[in-house]
């Protein structure tokens, strides 16, 4: 699992690579730490190269929209396969999240 965070145009970019399965989701937590206080900015999670999503990678991305709407910001969901955006369905995350093919 490869997780890296930049900031682009005044907005947080997280990249989410490989599978997000329950061990690599502990390790992926440290590096999406920051973004539970998004400082106002809004949060984009590219998920093209995302392969596969754990219920612990789910919380995670559930803490960062909480974290974005106390402090007014958004979170776009980008790029998410057939099977991850399945995975969000199934879970009633599609409604909470903004998304973006």
């Amino acid at each position: 699992m490869n997780t890296k965070i930049e900031e682009i145009d005044g907005k947080y970019v997280a990249t989410l690579e490989g599978e997000m399965d329950t061990a690599a989701a502990t390790e992926a937590e440290e590096v999406l730490k920051p973004l539970y206080t998004s400082n106002g900015k809004d949060v984009i999670i590219e998920c093209s190269g995302l392969e596969y999503i754990a219920s612990s990678g789910l919380r995670i991305l559930l803490s960062i929209l909480k974290g974005a709407k106390a402090a007014g910001s958004k979170v776009i969901m980008r790029g998410m396969s057939d099977d991850i955006e399945n995975v969000f369905k199934l879970t009633g995350f599609i409604s909470l999240f903004e998304i973006e093919k």
